[in-house]
């Protein structure tokens, strides 16, 4: 959120820590409508459409159309309300410039080799945590375990489990910025996924390239087969 917290005139904006919370749970739980937020934060309709209003013209938040999984009843989706990369620059992306500087300069001096296996060691908290969390946790899906590494990594991750299989969903991505000029960043996480899972796993959506939400899906035999070698 930008970090002016006046009126025009100079008064002091008394809203500001509630459309922080919008912001914040539009964060931690990605693109949502208007119901879910009021729900989520204990506010009236009205009120949170009056801080979604304010959002949305200060660049922080935009609408979208919902996205339906299934069969769609009569009627229009409901809107939901996304962060914009503005909304997320307000978080913690302050060191994107030098990160992509950084990269830059590996891309330069290494090549694109280079800058893979930069990748690759930067998600190795994925196999080396994965374990240890599935130890702790032995009901845990493979998605769910998956989840609770990536949420510890500042992702906010969460699982939607659908007819075709879990999906993986990191609702915000700490290098999101670097990672639109650097698409190696997302390409490790994929494979890191599908490595401690022993399978193939699909990338559906991606935030550094627009989407609302980083997307991986699961296969439901994948998931119900690697649970069975993690409970063997």
């Amino acid at each position: 959120m930008k970090p002016t917290s006046t009126r025009a005139g100079g008064t002091p904006d008394g809203d500001a820590p509630t459309r922080e919370r919008v912001a914040k749970t539009i964060l931690e739980n990605g693109p949502s409508t208007a119901a879910d937020l009021a729900a989520r934060l204990d506010l009236t309709a009205a009120a949170v459409r009056r801080h979604l209003d304010h959002l949305t013209e200060d660049g922080t938040v935009e609408a979208r159309d919902q996205k339906v999984y299934g069969n769609r009843g009569r009627g229009r989706p409901a809107k939901v309300f996304a962060l914009t990369d503005v909304g997320r620059d307000a978080f913690d992306q302050q060191y994107d410039d030098l990160a992509a500087q950084a990269l830059r300069f590996v891309a330069e001096t290494g090549g694109d080799d280079a800058v893979m296996e930069f990748a690759r060691r930067r998600v190795a908290f994925v196999e080396r945590d994965y374990a240890a969390v599935v130890a702790e946790d032995p009901t845990l899906s493979p998605a769910e375990a998956l989840a609770r590494v990536f949420t510890a990594e500042g992702y906010a991750a969460s699982v939607r489990t659908l007819p075709i299989g879990d999906q993986l969903c990191q609702q915000h991505c700490p290098v999101s910025h670097v990672a639109h000029e650097f698409p190696q960043l997302c390409e490790a996480e994929t494979e890191a996924i599908g490595r401690v899972l022993g399978t193939h796993v699909q990338r559906l959506a991606t935030i550094a390239h627009g989407d609302g939400v980083c997307t991986t899906c699961i296969p439901t035999s994948n998931t119900s087969s690697s649970t069975q070698k993690e409970k063997a």
